[in-house]
């Protein structure tokens, strides 16, 4: 199977280890090993998994990688009250669904100096304008600075997604800001008139010669380093008789000044400044009387260009501050020209004077023209720019025109500090959840989807857990979180020999799985069922195997799932039907026939749970819908709500299984005749701790 990342960079922490053993190579995997190191493997040490860097090509198909979990503890416990469990066992951790949040390269995102720079090029460090991903309870949402923390290429299949200002190339995980439901949506999710947050942004200009002028003499006018002499006003021609010099705090306007000169072959020397009061300021000196001619025929050129203009009110801003600060110039010919300056980009610029006849520079306008007086003139000071941050987005609704099927492309994920950033204009979010992967010592690229722990001690530490004198018998759950009876699970037998602990104690424990292997243990579970120990439930989603096959697609097909509960019936062992889970609008009509079908291959009970959505869970249902089943994902979503209290989730216990309001009332009733006609009963069999005994001075069976 394909994999949704193409890369594996370095970890952040510690790496697991693997050795090669090509028996868990999955069976007809195709594998490059050029493009990594080695086939999958088990084992406690040797090569390292994948080196920094490690990239697939676009022709391989990954196999799933198993390791050793190093964990000491294996039994977890919860404190819900409706799950009927406390305690629970999970051989198997990781995930094969790797989901990618990617866009086309040439994508240009917003960096934290308000320039827009294709995503292809950004580097980890970089700092982008991210924005809260959730905005805190009664306040908006407001911009941050997010610094890049991974960057990831995968090639993907894309989508273009079409709005009025342009197209983006994505891919149809990724998600986007709405406008108006202020919620994250997914790219396949999108329909024309559905409208997303969007940023003024400005197409980059090019900095030239004329912009550089513009630029040093904008400066230099605003620092007052142009006059006759040292008693000269601003505006002046000539300089002081000790030579140019600006005097700057900050540090991007010093380096650019500097930069800017070299370029115009105008050699600056950079010193600290020793004035009282200035400690940590640095300042720019040109004193060669050659250099000074130089200098004095460029800023002495008043050019009528755009690019000049543009240098000009830039170095002005660096200088003097534009926008309300508490800096002032005293210039009135000055002040008029930045402003005249200013208005031929269309910015209403107004100068307001102070005490002693000074005057500030102000622009009149919300946080949006303040935002593109930063795009248009590209000033290099700090200053401005840092007020932007920590106010609100300055978005407006951008109509989604359509979005279609793209071409298999390179595309590019990153994962920032804050979660989100700004993607041609649009507020998007990045992944989130693959760095997870790399607190287990893993990488959060391929590692995340094709990497899977396994606790191979599992049945060593829950024998040691159950013969401490500390425990206190009491039903555990197998398969509460994954499905113990994952694929690996035919080689690896992890399940198997827990069970055969279980028994070893007759501890009573409770299974819970999609997968027919199941029946491959009648003998262990035979034997936990001869002292009350043991109950299993099998989940039927749906008898329509065409449905199985695009919503569960790795899990046992309905027909195989039958035949595991009547063989397990058939050997004395307390089974059940899980109809789980039921989604309301799709599946809640096979009821009474799953009830019906489950009954005539011998299990004891039959229960329901209808269909959860928490966190992005939601988000991926509905993605699914729309691909699968279109015609019916409106009504599925609405039922889902209508059960929900108008949500997608509701978390509440004991609601949470269930759902409320008339649909849950029906689902309800309609399950409860299915079982009173089929005579199955939705009581869970009552396990006995009675039975339970520590093996003294005997080998356990673990294998």
């Amino acid at each position: 199977m394909a994999r949704g990342s193409a890369e594996s960079p370095a970890s952040r922490f510690e790496r697991l280890a693997y050795v090669e053993d090509p028996e868990f190579v999955s069976e007809g995997a195709e594998f490059d090993e050029s493009a990594a190191h080695g086939s999958a493997g088990l084992g406690a040490g040797g090569a390292e998994a994948g080196g920094a860097g490690r990239r697939a090509t676009a022709r391989s198909v990954l196999p799933t990688r198993y390791y050793r979990d190093p964990s000491r503890t294996l039994l977890a416990r919860n404190e819900s009250p409706d799950v009927g469990f406390d305690v629970s066992l999970n051989p198997y951790r990781g995930c094969e669904h790797g989901c990618s949040y990617c866009l086309g390269p040439d994508t240009p995102i917003l960096h934290a100096d308000l320039t827009w720079r294709p995503i292809g090029d950004v580097a980890v460090g970089d700092a982008l304008v991210g924005f809260d991903e959730f905005p805190e309870p009664g306040r908006a949402r407001r911009l941050r600075t997010a610094v890049v923390e991974r960057v990831w290429w995968s090639r993907r299949p894309t989508m273009n997604l079409l709005t009025r200002n342009g197209v983006v190339v994505t891919t149809p995980e990724h998600r986007w800001l709405r406008a108006r439901a202020f919620r994250w949506s997914r790219t396949e999710q999108l329909e024309p008139g559905h409208a997303l947050r969007r940023l003024p942004m400005l197409d980059a200009e090019p900095v030239d010669d004329d912009y550089r002028v513009g630029y040093v003499a904008g400066l230099s006018l605003g620092e007052g380093t142009l006059g006759t002499d040292r008693a000269a006003g601003r505006g002046g021609a000539g300089f002081p008789t000790g030579g140019w010099r600006i005097a700057l705090a900050d540090e991007e306007s010093l380096w650019r000044s500097a930069e800017y000169l070299a370029a115009l072959g105008v050699e600056v020397v950079v010193k600290p400044c020793r004035r009282r009061g200035a400690a940590g300021v640095r300042k720019l000196e040109v004193r060669s009387p050659t250099q000074q001619a130089v200098l004095h025929h460029l800023l002495a050129a008043s050019l009528d260009t755009r690019s000049y203009r543009r240098g000009f009110v830039a170095g002005f801003a660096d200088a003097e501050g534009v926008g309300g600060g508490p800096d002032s110039a005293a210039d009135p010919a000055l002040l008029e020209r930045v402003r005249r300056y200013a208005a031929g980009f269309g910015f209403d610029v107004r100068v307001q004077r102070g005490e002693g006849g000074k005057g500030t520079l102000r622009i009149l306008g919300r946080d949006a023209d303040r935002l593109r007086f930063l795009g248009v003139f590209a000033p290099a000071g700090a200053r401005g720019k840092a007020a932007l941050f920590g106010r609100t987005p300055a978005t407006a609704p951008e109509p989604v025109e359509k979005t279609e099927p793209g071409p298999v492309c390179d595309v590019v994920d990153i994962q920032t500090s804050t979660g989100t950033f700004y993607a041609q204009g649009l507020a998007t979010h990045n992944c989130y959840a693959r760095p997870t992967h790399e607190y287990l010592g893993l990488s959060a690229g391929l590692d995340f989807e094709s990497h899977i722990l396994v606790k191979e001690d599992a049945p060593e530490l829950l024998a040691k857990t159950l013969g401490s004198p500390r425990w206190k018998p009491e039903v555990v759950a197998i398969g509460a979180v994954t499905d113990p009876y994952q694929p690996v699970e035919r080689r690896l037998q992890l399940t198997r020999r827990c069970l055969r602990v279980f028994a070893d104690f007759r501890n009573p424990c409770a299974i819970v799985t999609k997968g027919a292997l199941v029946a491959r243990d009648l003998d262990v579970l035979r034997e936990l069922a001869d002292h009350d120990c043991v109950a299993v439930n099998v989940s039927v989603t749906s008898l329509d195997d065409g449905l199985r096959r695009r919503l569960e697609p790795r899990a046992s097909s309905p027909a195989a799932r039958l035949r595991a509960v009547e063989a397990l019936a058939q050997a004395g062992i307390p089974v059940g039907v899980m109809v789980a889970p039921i989604i309301p609008g799709l599946t809640d009509e096979e009821i009474p026939a799953i009830v019906e079908a489950a009954a005539r291959a011998g299990a004891r009970t039959v229960h329901p749970i209808v269909l959860r959505l928490p966190h992005g869970v939601a988000d991926l249902f509905e993605a699914w819908l729309r691909r699968h089943v279109p015609e019916r994902a409106d009504k599925v979503m609405s039922r889902v709500r209508a059960l929900r209290g108008g949500r997608r989730n509701d978390p509440r216990f004991h609601s949470r299984m269930r759902g409320e309001g008339v649909f849950a009332d029906q689902i309800r009733d309609l399950f409860a005749l299915a079982c009173r006609r089929a005579g199955v009963s939705q009581r869970e069999p009552v396990l006995s701790t009675a039975g339970f005994r520590r093996p003294g001075g005997t080998q356990l069976g673990l294998w």
